[in-house]
Order: C-alpha cells, then structure tokens, then sequence
C-alpha cells in the first residue's frame, strides 16, 4: 500500500495489540504524528504509555505476535507489509535506532570497531574491509571517543556507559541515515555524561541532516533538545506542539501535573513539589471516557463516558489537545497554576523538636580494595582507591546531599557507614559512640538507630512475603514481641500513607511509589534517628517523585530524622537537602549549604554537574552556558598526582603555566572559600570558565 506523504515519516492512527492469555493489551491506541527532514521531536510521557512500543513498530523490531493496525510511511512509502529483508536494508541506511541499554544493543564478543565496520559493509557491499575500518575510527572520533585507534580494537565491556552509548550514535550515523530514532538514549547515564551525549546527537543531526525523534521521560532533556513535543498518555498522544507552547501554555492536565510534579533545578527547594496523584490505568482493563479522569483535578461526568479526540487549539494544526475541557483551559477560565495545589506543610505543632547535635560523623574514612593477579600464587598489583579520606557530619534534623558521579565512591562510602565495623582507616561515629570500639551486641542494637532504603524498590522487597512481614523484618531481627510487631506495623503504614488493611498483599500488586513508601516504612519502624537513603527515587517515574519527596520532607519534620541522601539528579537534592557534598574520585571535592553550593559553586567539578543539569524551560535552557568536560571519569586504580581533576578539569586548561604546574604536584587540601570547603587552588579564578564558555 502507498499512500502519499509530504513528512519525512508519517504515522497514522497506529494501534499495537499484544494477544495474552487474560485477554488482549492494546499498548498503543490510534497514534497519530508526524517529523519533517532536519526536525527534533521528543516523545515524553510515563512508563507504559506507548512511547518505545509506537518506535519499535516504525523500524519494524516488534515481536511477530504483534498486531499492528493503522499505517507508516517513510519518505511516502508504507513499511507496513514490507518483508525482513527490505526493512533490514531501510534500518541503519534509511533509519537508526540507538537503544536505551547500549550494552544489551552491542555484541560482546566482538570489538567495537568491528561492529561499526560490519554495519558500514551491510549497506555498501563495495566498501573493503580495511576502509570500513579506518572509517569506523573516524566514527569514533566524531562522536568524541579518545584514542579512536585504539578504542576501535577495545570490546564492549572495556568501555563505560557514556562511551558505550557514544559507540551506539556512532553506529546509527555510520550510513547518514534521514531519521534517527533515539529509546531514552540518557536514562542510565550522569549528568554530565547525559550532556555529553545529547551534544554528541545534535553533532550527529547537524552532519547527516537527519530527523531526530527522542523518546524520554526527563521533560528538561526535551526543553533544551526537541522543536516539538507529544505527550503520551495510556497509549496515545494527549498533547502535541512546539516546545515552548507546551512547556509556557499546556492544555492538556496530565502535561500540566507532569511539569508541575517535576523538581526544577531554577526553582528547587524554595516550594514543595506537587504530586501527580493516582497511578495510570491498566491498559488491558480501560474503562470508558478519559483513561486521566481517574487522576484529573478538573475531570467532569463527560470525562467518564467520552474519551476526548486530539483537538487542534486556535485552529493550529501543530497545536493539538485531547481534552474535553481544552477551551477553558486555553481561555483561562481554569487557571493552570491552581489546577494542582501545592500541599500544605506540616503544622508548627506537628514538627518534632530537636537538638542541634551531631548525629553522624565520618572522618578522613578511606576504604581500598587490592587488585591481585594470579590464580594459585596471588601478588598485589595496584589497588582500588573507591573511598580515599572522606569526612562530613550530619547534625539532626537535617539532611545531606552526597552527589557525584557513578563511579566516584558515594555507594562505597554508605556501605561503610552502615556496617558500623571498625574502618580500614578513618573514623565513623553515630550517636557520639565510635562504631570501631562496639562489641557485636552494641552493634546489634546501634542498627535499630541508622536504618537504609534502597535505589530500587522491587529488587530490596522479598517477592516471596507480604508487605507486613517485609516491614516487621527488622523487629523480628531485634525480638520484638509479635503483638508489638503488628501494632508498630499498622502505625509506620498509616505513617507513610499506605492503607493497613493492604499489610497481606504481596509486592507485585503495588505500584513503585508504593513499593518505595514500603520501603521507607521498614526503615522506619526501628524508629531510627538517621536514614540512609540511596538514590531513592530515580528508579521511579516523575510524577511519583514528587510525592515520595514530600512524603520524606514531612516525615522528617514529623520524627526529627536525619537524612544521608545519596543521588545523582541534583534537582532532587537541592529540593530536599540542607548541605551538599560533592564527591569526585573517592574524595569530597567541595562541600556546605545547599544554598552556597547551588547558587555560588567554587569548584570546577561542581560547576560543570550544575551546567549539565536539563531544567524543564525552553527558554532557559536556550540561554543557559554548557560546560562540557571532556573525556571520562578515570579509574580510581590510577595514581594521579596532583589534582585528580584536572585531567578533566576547564579551569586547568585556563591557567597559567605556573598554575597548571601547582595541579600537576600538588594533592589540593580543603580550604574555606566563600560559604564552601573546596578542594582547589584556583577557586579565586572560578569565574574565568564562566568567560570562555561565553565567548563565540
């Protein structure tokens, strides 16, 4: 079938349908959109709204069971009915895809110049191997890797994450392909690889002149990426338009709940965030109406019977709600801003009273891990230096922020911590009692005072046990009588907002805001005075961040608590955290009030994460000036001599002869400058990167 299309690709009315044994899930439902040659468009929305599965049916990738309805032209044509073999010559010369896990996408037994090369000879049979290669470096190079020669012979696992992702973009731009498809290209990565690698897509678009379409569900990486944007809900598209319509005048309130529960970085920590509540409907079970009325502040009795049709706004085209109250919104008559209240804080008489005391302190606390080779007959050959001389206190009430990379050492640094054994080197104290100097006993009962929640809250629940057991877990481990366990239970559910009368449900039937408010229950049932908190909310969708977020605000207000909050989304942090450490190579590079920390930076290191960070605001984002570091974060198995950031480091490259000689031999101790503790001998001249990455 060919039907004619202006687009470069064109999708219409496209319904997926996967056949189950409980009856069949239409995952996408009637989706309509369209992406001119040279056109960024970002597709956002929740877990399970269709995004993945609409791109997989345009490049072909779905399982055969699939049922697939409506159609999809590239360049005019349909793929639909194409067989395989015409599809595998369109995919990677026509379009590309770059995946979310690159290194689940790349072959590991083969080397990563090997596949470029092997993608280039698919589409040009006339292409000799040796000219492959040596444009498979060139691919290498351009996407930034260094050493391109080299790294070109390196497999898979060799390469970190960002390089990983860096050698799929290589991969998708090897044929100059018109449309490159990018599945949450920045999910797993930090920040500042996140940067490095949006830049690297825009490179690529500019070089081949192609489409870009972005599947992501971080709204501040499409602000400063994407030309337009649609918003999924339940498998379809519910608003659709230019980025700046979208993000300054939304219609639609699931976009409008989106980018009000998100923590923005601009504006973080000065307003509590505003949950989205609810959680979104089963697609194999929809009832009639708006899939959103259930969740909708507005929602009216037509919303429950009528499932409103993208509605062009003003007559615009391009600017298309599905809404059935689209018109108030956009007139005003619903104010946007009040659609979604921002949640009271806690009563003054409801706030716990505490002592300004120190709860938690770590001193000069190192932890290396020997490298050894040899089998039978072991010898040392260098050492892991994960964790190397860290120290921060935590008073209470009060929560702090450890940030950095992965790789840097905050997990080490916790794991240390919560062990409460005696450390390599260091000191740890909790509760002014050195944790080196307790018995087994001592210990045994200090646990009940520091308590832990996980990054992901299925992996850290038994699947095998109801959640009241899952909570009591701790109280059986300190013999807790089993009429205090269910009593203690049933008050720390009602505490995080959970019903009691869910306690003999399993795991699975909660949704991951729920299974994290499980989580954060069984750490507060010791009723402990610190709580750990380890990248607590970035395995979870934005719109139940916002209310995990409040709900440890309140409870710390509530019961006094200490948080250690450890993360890499410095939005987040700057939300919920009093001080901030940043960690950079197994050492704090620089430290002290969120406020100083966030407003007047005085490290290096520090003022490239805060640059790299997307905030939801096209035109901030436009404004805002990037500073990119090059390269990777070394192996803490080098010994580095002097800074160990300055191989990385723009203020390095900016300096003097004599000061780029003081980075080369001298380790930087920890001085005050301004409000912060940094770990730097040329934080005087921190504004000199600021200069150069303002000039053309």
């Amino acid at each position: 079938m060919n039907s004619q299309s202006n687009h470069l690709l064109e999708v219409r009315d496209l319904s997926v349908t996967f056949p189950q044994p409980g009856g069949s899930v239409t995952a996408v439902r009637g989706v309509n959109y369209h992406v001119d040659k040279g056109e960024f468009l970002g597709i956002v929305g929740e877990s399970g709204s269709g995004k993945s599965v609409s791109s997989l049916a345009v490049m072909g990738l779905l399982p055969s069971s699939a049922q697939i309805s409506g159609d999809i032209l590239f360049e005019g044509r349909s793929l639909l009915g194409r067989s395989d073999r015409e599809l595998s010559k369109l995919r990677g010369e026509g379009i590309s895809i770059i995946f979310q896990d690159p290194l689940s996408a790349l072959t590991p037994v083969y080397t990563i110049g090997a596949q470029i090369a092997e993608a280039l000879q698919l589409h040009d049979r006339a292409l000799s191997k040796l000219a492959a290669n040596a444009r498979a470096v060139e691919l290498l190079k351009i996407v930034g890797i260094p050493n391109p020669e080299r790294r070109a012979q390196s497999f898979p696992h060799e390469f970190s994450g960002g390089m990983r992702q860096r050698a799929m973009i290589a991969i998708a731009i090897a044929n100059n392909p018109r449309l490159i498809i990018a599945d949450e290209p920045t999910t797993a990565l930090d920040v500042t690889i996140q940067a490095q690698i949006l830049e690297v897509l825009q490179k690529a678009k500019d070089l081949t002149g192609a489409a870009v379409v972005l599947i992501t569900h971080d709204l501040g990486v499409v602000a400063g990426n994407a030309d337009r944007i649609a918003v999924m809900y339940a498998g379809r598209i519910v608003e659709t338009g230019t980025v700046d319509q979208v993000f300054h005048a939304p219609t639609m309130p699931y976009t409008i709940g989106l980018l009000r529960s998100m923590p923005n970085l601009a504006t973080a920590g000065h307003t509590r965030l505003v949950p989205l509540e609810g959680r979104p409907p089963q697609l194999s079970n929809l009832a009639p109406g708006c899939p959103f009325a259930p969740r909708c502040p507005v929602a009216i009795d037509a919303c429950r019977t009528t499932e409103p049709p993208l509605t062009s706004i003003d007559g615009n085209p391009l600017n298309a709600s599905a809404c059935l109250r689209v018109e108030e919104i956009s007139g005003g008559a619903l104010n946007r801003a009040a659609l979604y209240p921002v949640p009271a804080p806690i009563a003054l008489e409801e706030r716990a009273e505490v002592a300004p005391k120190t709860v938690l302190a770590v001193d000069q606390l190192v932890r290396h891990f020997p490298l050894t080779k040899g089998s039978v007959f072991k010898h040392s050959i260098g050492k892991v230096r994960a964790v190397d001389g860290v120290s921060f206190d935590i008073k209470s009430g009060q929560t702090l922020g450890l940030v950095g990379e992965s790789g840097c050492g905050k997990s080490t640094t916790i794991m240390e911590i919560l062990e409460l054994a005696k450390p390599q080197s260091g000191q740890v104290t909790v509760n002014g009692r050195d944790v080196s100097t307790m018995s087994a006993k001592e210990r045994r009962t200090l646990r009940q005072d520091i308590q832990v929640v996980f990054q992901d809250p299925m992996a850290s629940l038994d699947p095998r046990l109801p959640i009241q057991d899952i909570i009591a877990e701790p109280l059986t481990v300190h013999a807790v009588p089993a009429r205090e366990r269910s009593r203690r239970v049933r008050d720390v559910m009602e505490l995080v907002g959970l019903d009691p009368s869910m306690a003999s449900r399993y795991p699975h039937e909660f949704s991951g805001g729920q299974r994290q408010r499980i989580g954060i229950a069984r750490a507060l049932v010791t009723d402990p005075k610190i709580v750990v908190l380890d990248e607590p909310v970035s395995a979870l969708d934005v719109s139940i961040q916002a209310g995990v977020i409040n709900l440890l605000e309140d409870l710390q207000e509530k019961l006094g608590l200490s948080y250690l909050f450890v993360a890499h989304d410095l939005a987040v942090v700057r939300q919920i955290a009093d001080n901030v450490a940043v960690m950079y190579l197994g050492r704090i590079v620089e430290s002290g009030p969120s406020s100083e920390i966030f407003d007047h930076p005085q490290h290096p290191y520090t003022r490239a994460l805060l640059s790299a960070v997307p905030v939801p605001d096209p035109t901030l984002e436009r404004s805002r000036q990037r500073i990119i570091l090059q390269g990777e974060l070394p192996s803490p198995t080098e010994d580095i001599a002097g800074c160990n950031f300055r191989t990385r480091c723009p203020l390095y490259q900016l300096m003097d002869q004599d000061g780029q000689e003081q980075c080369r031999t001298l380790d930087p101790a920890r001085r005050q400058v301004q409000g912060s503790s940094v770990a730097c001998h040329h934080s005087e001249h921190i504004d000199l990167m600021t200069l150069a990455t303002s000039q053309p």
